[in-house]
C-alpha cells in the first residue's frame, strides 16, 4: 500500500510541475480587447480599401476623361 500512495503522490507532483511550467502570464484584458478591435478595425479598412478603393487623383482623372469624351460627342454631333 505504502508504494501505491508513495507513486499517486510522485505522479501528482509530476502533473502538477507541468501544468505549473505551462501557466502562462497575465494579461491586461481591457488591452488585449482593444488589440483585437484594432486589428479587426484595420481588417475591414483593407477590405474597404479593396471594394471601394480609388485614390481622389484617380477619381479626378476619370471625371476628366469623361469630360473629354463628351465634348468630343458634342462636337462630333450633326446639326439637322
Amino acid at each position: 500500500m505504502g508504494q501505491v500512495v508513495g507513486g499517486l503522490v510522485r505522479l501528482a507532483r509530476a502533473r502538477a510541475s507541468r501544468y505549473a511550467r505551462a501557466m502562462a502570464d497575465p494579461i491586461n484584458l481591457n488591452k488585449a480587447r482593444k488589440a483585437r478591435d484594432k486589428a479587426d478595425a484595420q481588417a475591414r479598412a483593407a477590405r474597404n480599401r479593396v471594394s471601394f478603393g480609388r485614390t481622389k487623383a484617380e477619381k479626378q482623372v476619370s471625371k476628366l476623361e469623361a469630360e473629354r469624351a463628351k465634348r468630343g460627342l458634342e462636337q462630333k454631333k450633326r446639326e439637322d
